[in-house]
């Protein structure tokens, strides 16, 4: 099978390799679609993200979709042919965690395109069975591997407690800032304020669903008394005036990946009872997901901006300094 390779920083390199055979409960997959995340391009760019080096040849792309193309022993053979988004993420079932529900927290978890795992910018991967999600027919590929970031929005709505009613305010209109947009206007939030200081992303947002967006240079963030706040964007200014914007009993969610180290506002959080959390990836959120896009309440396919073949895999990785873009997918497989 064809595997578009991070070699070295900044050098992809299309090779051939074996094609993986499904262990038990496992399934193999036909990738279709894999959308391009900023940690894709933080590996093609540095090498690392934080921990993570990249210290041999990597495959890339934890976003993806596709159809099984075979099944390990223990699963159903009818599953054969079924178009999936994949959950790129291998826990151990017996890690407390895991049993805990919280398997994205797992110590021992693989997880697609994360050094030495490889990931989906390939003709085939395998994942567990439960881990390959069934799509509906109306739902595109394009679509079901943007599920991978559509479940981030997910995961942080869900910690923001975010419900009918809910004022919100997201920091960073990028991808993952958008598609939480999305999320919290389907989850009922009457108000979703977006902060940005690029005046392209903040026009994307509004047409994502935002109710209003500020630029933080010129608007006083911190008045604005929001049930929560969700960090999408790692600046430490961000987080600190998002923090302050918060009512008391509020919730803070952080999101994005900036500096290891800030000062925060303590008086601020111990004084109105905030309740401060992150992130890390998501667990049981597919079905949600599933659910969301087909039933419309969440457009994906609208966020897709430019796409590439598995052979432009590198152009894909910098596709994000493209004026105007949201999303790039890079299309392995053509047709059904």
């Amino acid at each position: 099978m064809r595997a578009n390779v991070l070699v070295e920083t900044g050098k992809m390199q299309m090779v051939e390799r074996p094609r993986p055979s499904p262990k038990t409960g496992e399934v193999l997959v036909r990738i279709h679609a894999v959308g391009v995340c900023g940690s894709d391009a933080h590996y093609f760019h540095e090498g690392r993200i934080g921990p993570y080096v990249v210290n041999s040849p990597l495959v890339l792309g934890h976003e993806a979709s596709g159809r099984i193309a075979a099944v390990g022993d223990g699963v159903d053979p009818r599953r054969i042919g079924q178009r999936v988004s994949i959950e790129p993420q291998k826990p151990d079932p017996t890690s407390s965690e895991s049993k805990a529900g919280r398997y994205n927290l797992c110590p021992q978890m693989e997880f697609f395109a994360t050094p030495p795992i490889d990931g989906a910018l390939t003709d085939y991967v395998t994942i567990g069975a439960d881990f390959a999600h069934p799509i509906a027919d109306s739902v595109s590929y394009e679509a079901a591997a943007l599920f991978e970031p559509l479940s981030v929005g997910i995961a942080s709505a869900q910690k923001a407690g975010i419900t009918a009613g809910s004022r919100v305010l997201i920091a960073g209109a990028g991808p993952v800032g958008i598609v939480t947009t999305q999320v919290a206007k389907a989850f009922g939030a009457t108000e979703v304020i977006v902060s940005d200081i690029d005046a392209a992303r903040r026009d994307v947002a509004l047409k994502f669903g935002a109710t209003t967006v500020v630029d933080p240079r010129e608007s006083d963030v911190r008045s604005l008394a929001v049930d929560a706040f969700i960090d999408a964007s790692g600046a430490t200014a961000a987080v600190i005036d998002g923090i302050h914007a918060v009512r008391p009993a509020g919730t803070v969610v952080l999101v994005g990946m900036g500096a290891d180290e800030i000062p925060l506002p303590v008086p601020i959080i111990q004084n109105r009872e905030l309740m401060l959390t992150g992130v890390f990836r998501y667990a049981n959120t597919w079905p949600i997901a599933a659910a969301l896009v087909a039933a419309g309440r969440v457009d994906l396919d609208s966020m897709v901006t430019a796409r590439f073949s598995l052979e432009q895999s590198q152009e894909a990785l910098v596709a994000d300094r493209i004026p105007g873009s949201i999303k790039a997918v890079v299309i392995v497989a053509e047709g059904d």
